[in-house]
């Protein structure tokens, strides 16, 4: 979650202008949907390179207990869902 902290705080649309390596279909989709999200919230520009990455083959459940599916359905922002990965509402949030 530094990422997300470090990219609140400084609002640098450079930190996302190049692509990263990309090597597990589950975590790719996660930290695309986590940027997207993240532009989304600051109104920064989505990079173009996100559109190449492709929602996870089988649906994605960060959580990984099979009493919050469910909920993760329910409570996934557009972004996540999107790719196929399911988490709470408060995936991005801080306290």
């Amino acid at each position: 979650m530094d990422f997300v902290d470090d990219f609140r705080r400084n609002k640098n649309p450079a930190a996302i202008r190049e692509r990263f390596v990309m090597d597990n279909e589950q975590i790719d989709a996660v930290l695309a949907s986590v940027i997207e999200s993240l532009c989304d919230e600051m109104k920064i520009e989505i990079p173009a390179w996100l559109e190449s990455i492709p929602a996870c083959r089988q649906p994605y459940f960060v959580a990984g207990i099979e009493d919050l599916k469910a909920t993760a359905i329910v409570e996934s922002p557009v972004r996540f869902r999107l790719r196929k990965v399911f988490v709470m509402e408060n995936f991005l949030q801080r306290v």
